[in-house]
């Protein structure tokens, strides 16, 4: 019996994990096109520990493959205690996969773009789009994401800006390697990534939440949780003019959902009061699970 319901909690534990697996795989795809087929045939600096490979490159004629590989398998070891067994588990993955990925496409022809303005941003929203992918999927390429996460747990503090710096150190140096020119396309290229990245990662992740005050919410809250599914809270509040009793429903819904909330309270209650604003990230149930993260 034991055995039984090990192997249904493993076969649970790999069901869920399957969405993971293929958004990884294929943002590390994505990511590893664009480092090699729009990256370094234009000589552009990039971020990170990909940056660093890049401008080894360039250098040294050294195959980026080897040092993301090699510098991710340090940093890996030097934040072994502070990270969780998931997170090195997917990452151990995803640098393998990228430093294959990396060597593979090294040996395939691209054609050749003239405008390098437009191949920067090009790059940028391609490798923006794979890692927003990864991101998506609760995992991550390593790099600095290694280094944000154990500095956070180590020390207790917010690091978004040492990565930021060392981003920076990285667009300073390749000025005397690329070229003043070529680091301004790479600025531009980092610039279009972190907004793709930010892009994609709210489309998955795009949720409204609303107040209502209305003399009905038990009408109104009976319309969310039996038509649309969704959970809501009824808040007790009073009016700051009358003192009267003033009932708040607050929940959290898809774009389409607020729509056919505003239509069903412009028939059934049009002198309701709605809130909409937009929910950056919503995590439990029906909406991002906890073991994403």
């Amino acid at each position: 019996m034991r055995i039984r319901k090990k192997i249904v909690h493993a076969t649970v534990a790999v069901r869920r994990e399957i969405p993971t697996f293929a958004l990884m795989t294929f943002g590390a795809t994505i990511v590893a096109f664009g480092i090699m087929s729009l990256t370094i045939p234009y000589r552009f600096p990039d971020s990170g520990v990909s940056g660093i490979a890049v401008l080894s490159s360039y250098l040294f004629g050294i195959s980026p493959a080897w040092i993301v590989g090699i510098a991710n398998l340090v940093l890996l070891a030097w934040g072994l205690k502070e990270l969780s067994p998931r997170f090195i588990g997917w990452t151990v993955y995803a640098v393998m996969l990228l430093t294959l990925l990396l060597k593979l496409f090294e040996g395939i022809p691209y054609p050749h773009l003239d405008e390098r303005l437009l191949v920067a941003i090009l790059a940028g929203v391609v490798k923006g789009l794979g890692g927003g992918l990864v991101l998506r999927s609760g995992s991550s390429l390593g790099g600095t994401d290694i280094i944000v996460v154990v500095l956070r747990k180590r020390y207790g503090v917010e690091v978004g800006k040492f990565t930021f710096y060392i981003n920076l150190a990285i667009l300073g140096i390749s000025v005397f390697i690329v070229g003043l020119e070529g680091a301004i396309y790479g600025l531009v290229s980092i610039f279009a990534n972190g907004l793709v990245t930010d892009n994609v990662l709210r489309s998955f992740d795009r949720r409204r939440q609303v107040i209502v005050i209305s003399n009905t919410p038990r009408e109104i809250a009976a319309f969310i949780t039996g038509e649309m599914h969704r959970g809501v809270t009824i808040l007790h509040g009073e009016g700051g003019y009358t003192h009267e009793e003033r009932p708040a429903l607050l929940c959290v819904l898809t774009p389409r959902q607020t729509m056919d909330l505003k239509n069903y309270l412009s028939v059934h209650d049009p002198k309701a009061f709605m809130i909409v604003s937009d929910a950056s990230e919503v995590m439990g149930r029906g909406f991002k699970n906890w073991t994403e993260l």
